[in-house]
């Protein structure tokens, strides 16, 4: 399966918020990641957090960060909310409210 997600940091609304979209057309199994298009994913979920709740798993550690971004809606393999979590830290440690893609693919995780 291919994701994406899209993470976004909104100081005025006090609040981050991760979208998570997926490839789901069977037709599009074969297709090269790079030739996907926006619309290719479609929309599964959304979360929104505080930001009081994020800054204080932050500087907790990555463990409790992780604890808090998954949920029921959103629950990515250990790979992929690692990577989230750096994320979300990172635009943390920007003064300036950002967004970020991150685009994963499960062929990458198998060995063949």
């Amino acid at each position: 399966m291919r994701q994406k997600y899209l993470i976004s940091r909104e100081g005025a609304n006090h609040k981050l918020k991760i979208s998570e979209y997926a490839v789901i057309d069977r037709d599009l199994k074969n297709a090269s990641s790079s030739m996907l298009q926006p619309a290719t994913y479609a929309y599964l979920c959304e979360e929104t957090y505080d930001n009081e709740i994020i800054i204080s798993s932050i500087s907790k550690g990555m463990n409790a960060l992780i604890g808090i971004l998954r949920t029921h809606n959103i629950f990515p393999i250990e790979p992929y909310v690692t990577e989230i979590a750096k994320t979300v830290m990172a635009l943390y440690q920007s003064p300036e409210d950002n967004s970020v893609e991150l685009f994963f693919d499960d062929k990458d995780r198998v060995s063949v």
